[in-house]
């Protein structure tokens, strides 16, 4: 594969050739055009000097032959029938009648004409202009011929100095180009040479050039790379550490997944074997074991129900169908639900009417949760209030660690070292997303080894001024 520089050079010869030749050609067509065509001006602007130095046609044969000595030109007078009365190159008596030359036919009509043929008398290819004059108030026809090989020798030689000036220009255009093409390639190496460093080593590097904005720009652009490249090695094992606390976690949510079905699919396996092995059992004992196995397969459904609800949540695929409905209503439903789960503990609900644009099933989700969150980890009663501004709902349990607060929210996050391990750790995730649709604040107080308050805000907390 060649180089930059390489093919640059490659591009300009071939381009410079292309348009040498495409001026030669234009050169030689049209400037040979105008070059005969100004022979062709100069021709009659002799016969007029000719012409005007003319009294008469007396003496005429000796004063067309002084005249083509003196400007070299083939001088011919020729009269209105035809006949040459004077010549210059040849004895008038051995030429023929001149009337059907081109020339003198474009004369008799146009008062001058020209032609380019072969002269038989003279043995060679001429330029020829004729025009019409008067002599002692006669018509008769003077033509001037040039030789074509003497016009086509002039036109080479000034073809000749043309092409010398446009070969020394481009010679200049092609040293510029070359010393351009030289100082673009030293700055392109540089810069190959800055990323071959920079894929080898890890320290940040500096590259600038002056050359032109865009060569300027490119490294301006590459430091950057370079100083960005540093920070993420630098960086690296910060992440690393970030991946293995990550598989940790993975690792942590496997096992409280596990721990948490092992317990009801042991219950139903347990009780199903039971009922399996005796066909005889006491009707009352196995109507106790249907309903363990019954409370353990919903206890099963509302885990995976949960999980399922949470990620859709996390994806945004959870439509929000808004309307209002009474809080009240609401929480006091599932109240009444949990109490069936939990008929021993001291449940306490106060509130009045408050009317919201809420999901009144996914708000119940949420209550339902913060309110067996309480319940898994208190003792004590449970009170729930309902304000005109907020739900609060308060255990006298054993508290979450301040430093763990702002984590507990966060899917799959179990706080372990305080016995306090959020159940699968998608509860108070899912709280929180079901909050954050409504455009709801969740707010958490605790103090370990004495109690939480969970609040859902109907509005954002006013900053204290």
């Amino acid at each position: 594969m060649l180089k930059l520089h390489n093919i640059f050079l490659r591009k300009f010869l071939l381009i410079f050739l292309g348009l040498f030749l495409m001026l030669g050609i234009v050169f030689y067509v049209t400037i040979k055009e105008v070059y005969v065509e100004q022979t062709k001006i100069d021709l009659l602007h002799n016969i007029e000097i000719f012409s005007a130095n003319l009294d008469g046609i007396e003496n005429i044969d000796q004063r067309v032959k002084e005249l083509n000595k003196l400007v070299g030109l083939r001088i011919t007078i020729i009269d209105q029938e035809g006949v040459v009365i004077a010549e210059s190159d040849k004895d008038k008596s051995l030429l023929e009648n001149h009337l059907g030359r081109v020339e003198i036919i474009q004369a008799r009509s146009n008062h001058y004409g020209y032609s380019i043929r072969y002269s038989q008398t003279l043995q060679k290819d001429l330029l020829y202009v004729a025009k019409e004059i008067k002599l002692n108030n006669k018509e008769y026809y003077v033509r001037i011929a040039r030789d074509l090989e003497k016009i086509n020798s002039d036109f080479l030689t000034m073809g000749l100095k043309v092409g010398a000036v446009f070969f020394v220009f481009i010679s200049f255009a092609f040293l510029v180009t070359l010393k351009i093409s030289t100082n673009l390639q030293e700055e392109i190496n540089r810069i190959l040479e800055f990323l071959e460093n920079l894929a080898r080593q890890k320290r940040a590097e500096i590259i600038t050039s002056n050359y032109s904005f865009e060569l300027y720009s490119i490294t301006q652009l590459l430091t950057k790379v370079s100083e960005s490249l540093s920070k993420k090695d630098k960086q690296k094992s910060k992440y690393t550490a970030k991946l293995k606390l990550s598989n940790k976690q993975k690792d942590d949510i496997i096992s409280a997944i596990s721990h948490e079905f092992k317990n009801p699919i042991a219950v139903i396996s347990g009780y199903t074997q039971t009922l399996l092995a005796d066909k005889d059992i006491n009707e009352k004992i196995r109507e106790k074991f249907l309903q363990k196995i019954a409370s353990s397969s919903k206890k099963m459904t509302n885990m995976i129900d949960r999980l399922r609800l949470t990620i859709r949540l996390d994806d945004g695929k959870m439509e929000n169908k808004l309307h209002l409905a009474n809080i009240r209503e609401i929480v006091q439903m599932q109240v009444e639900d949990i109490m069936a789960s939990y008929p021993n503990r001291d449940i306490v609900f106060e509130g009045k009417d408050v009317i919201k644009k809420v999901d009144e099933t996914l708000l119940g989700v949420a209550v339902i949760n913060l309110i067996e969150n309480a319940l898994k980890y208190s003792q004590d009663k449970v009170t729930i209030k309902l304000y005109e501004n907020k739900i609060s709902i308060q255990d006298h349990g054993i508290g979450i660690n301040e430093k763990e607060i702002d984590k507990i929210t966060k899917k799959f996050y179990r706080v372990s070292t305080n016995g306090w391990n959020n159940s699968l750790g998608v509860g108070l995730s899912l709280v929180s997303n079901i909050v954050a649709l409504h455009n709801f604040t969740l707010h958490i107080e605790s103090i370990e080894n004495e109690g939480s308050t969970f609040e859902i805000l109907f509005s954002a907390p006013k900053e204290e001024e």
